[in-house]
């Protein structure tokens, strides 16, 4: 395993790239309701990151198809934007997206509820929130990597929910996917020891049901095996000498 320290220029090319993914989720948001379709929130979210001067880095990625990835209700992830999906009141909308800076990468995913949704449905998404926070808790220098998935693992599951174990965080930087990876779940060795310098994408996906998923015919979309709804968090990360830094949300 080969996890990359940055150095002083590079987080600061990151920071940028960061912070002009959250514009990008922002802006974006404005756009989800009632009628609209994935395949039109996919081609405004590439006008905003093109805009930026930036390029769309799930694009073409092992083949993607689109620039974003969006998945709704029991999609867990990956969901490839269609110019007939059409977004409807009372749906789980899950938005990944991710953009290249000047050579570096950002990656970061919200959920957001079309209208009214289910009391349940809204519990999910704060508690799949909550625990990425609770997760960056431990992710501080001389803490270990394994800390983190602990403690995302436990808090969702607290509350019965299942912690999807087919899909993890990672590292990034000059790539999009960079060692380590980064379990939503507790496991047996402690994980690397976090350094300074350490760039991951943590990102917990979180089900109503049990954690179980499949993946669809388009061998991309990625559903809950009960069909039950299911949440994505994601934030790009910096640990520092103190609390870690949040590249893609501002506080």
């Amino acid at each position: 395993m080969s996890v990359t320290i940055k150095t002083a220029k590079e987080i600061e090319l990151m920071r940028h790239a960061g912070k002009l993914l959250e514009e990008v989720h922002s802006g974006l948001a404005e756009h989800i309701r009632p009628g609209i379709t994935t395949g039109e929130l996919d081609k405004i979210g590439e006008k905003m990151i093109r805009e930026r001067g930036c390029t769309p880095n799930f694009l073409n990625y092992n083949g993607f198809p689109a620039s974003f990835c969006i998945s709704i209700n029991d999609e867990v992830v990956h969901g490839i934007p269609k110019k007939d999906r059409i977004i409807r009141e009372g749906d789980l909308v899950k938005i990944d997206a991710g953009l290249i800076w000047k050579g570096y990468h950002s990656d970061a995913a919200r959920t957001y509820a079309v209208g009214e949704v289910s009391p349940e449905a809204r519990k999910l998404m704060e508690v799949t929130k909550q625990s990425f926070f609770e997760g960056i808790k431990m992710a501080k220098a001389g803490h270990h990597l394994h800390e983190i998935s602990a403690a995302i693992g436990a808090y969702a599951e607290s509350f019965g929910y299942g912690v999807v174990r087919d899909l993890v965080g990672h590292g990034i930087g000059t790539s999009l996917h960079e060692d380590p990876q980064i379990p939503n779940f507790a496991q047996k060795r402690r994980g690397i020891l976090l350094q300074p310098g350490m760039t991951l994408a943590i990102e917990p996906m979180i089900n109503l049901g049990r954690p179980d998923v499949c993946w669809l015919d388009d061998d991309w979309t990625v559903v809950t095996e009960d069909e039950s709804l299911s949440a994505h968090y994601e934030n790009t990360i910096l640990i520092t000498d103190g609390e870690p830094e949040i590249l893609t949300l501002s506080l």
